[in-house]
């Protein structure tokens, strides 16, 4: 019976590599998953490499504003405001263009360059969007905010709209991979995300989108994700890591290790070397105390809270940045 060897890789090698424009293989992607906790100084210094070519040591503020809220009838696993969630969330229909003109103020007080525009539901209608494109063109007008909206499957009129009004980024997840994407949700399809963020890219919105892992996906899919992102070419690719949430499908599963979400992360800076790395959804409660050394691979982060679970105050988040000898990237007045 012949023993595995286990096989060496030279991290610094391999970003060197793909610095010169060498993609990442398949392989190599999945040897940063899957490396023994000994080898994570090194993978992170040869992902803070690559980020650093091409983001310095510059950090992203993203700021979430929920504007509509429940009500929602896809049956994703992994949400609160899902038609199957029993999760104690805030439900309302849409918020006043002023409400969303107050929280752009907001964004910039708490230095977020790029303010998010969220609302609930399978897709908006012709009403909403007129909605959201009138909110946008007043804040384009008086302010430099970059504005990224996330209003769910939009179709080609829908795109040009927002497009027309200023809408910087449409941000539509693929969430996980093709194949355990049934395991997620029945109401549509991964074909169905993906169409979306085709037409958001032909429509001149740079497309944001990337996955949530921890829920039932094998290493071998968290690297067919970071792939699939790269093929559809997002410009900003979102790392979710599943806070699992009481009363939602997938309460009670914690897949996760601060160290493990740090691999995913290098990963996704070694498939996507020159795309914008945000760690979104569920950072402060899967990373922890090791939240600081994910911005050696990513370059940008939300700041303050998600749509229905809390972030870490604003000044922690400043205060982060600044220990580790990094600077904010603010969006200028």
């Amino acid at each position: 019976m012949t023993q595995a060897v286990t096989q060496q890789f030279d991290w610094k090698a391999i970003a060197t590599r793909v610095l010169e424009g060498v993609p990442v293989s398949r392989d190599e992607a999945l040897a940063i998953v899957r490396a023994d906790d000994d080898e994570l100084l090194d993978i992170m210094h040869a992902a803070f490499l690559i980020r650093k070519k091409y983001y310095g040591k510059k950090v992203k503020l993203n700021m979430i504003i929920n504007a509509k809220s429940g009500l929602c009838p896809e049956d994703c696993g992994y949400c609160s405001q899902s038609i199957v969630s029993e999760a104690p969330v805030d439900k309302y229909a849409w918020l006043t263009k002023e409400k969303i003109l107050e929280g752009a103020q907001e964004a910039i007080r708490r230095k977020a360059g790029t303010y998010c525009i969220v609302a609930s539901g399978r897709r908006p209608t012709d009403k909403e969007i007129d909605h959201v494109a009138d909110a946008v063109k007043e804040i384009r007008e008086t302010t430099d905010l970059k504005i990224c909206c996330c209003l769910g499957f939009l179709n080609e009129e829908h795109a040009s709209k927002l497009a027309a009004a200023g809408v910087h980024r449409y941000n539509h997840n693929l969430n996980t991979s093709a194949a355990n994407y049934s395991n997620i949700t029945s109401t549509h399809t991964y074909e169905d995300r993906v169409d979306t963020v085709r037409k958001v890219k032909e429509s001149g919105i740079s497309p944001c989108s990337g996955a949530i892992f921890g829920m039932g996906e094998s290493e071998e899919e968290a690297v067919e994700i970071a792939f699939a992102l790269r093929d559809l070419d997002a410009d900003s690719i979102p790392c979710n890591f599943l806070n699992p949430v009481d009363g939602t499908p997938l309460e009670g599963r914690r897949e996760l290790t601060p160290r493990k979400c740090l691999k995913l992360l290098a990963m996704m800076r070694f498939v996507n070397p020159s795309k914008e790395i945000r760690i979104a959804g569920g950072r402060e409660v899967n990373l922890r105390h090791l939240q600081a050394m994910g911005l050696y691979a990513a370059n940008s982060i939300f700041v303050g809270d998600y749509l229905t679970t809390a972030g870490q105050e604003p000044m922690a988040d400043w205060q982060m940045i600044e220990d580790l000898g990094f600077e904010i990237e603010e969006c200028a007045l």
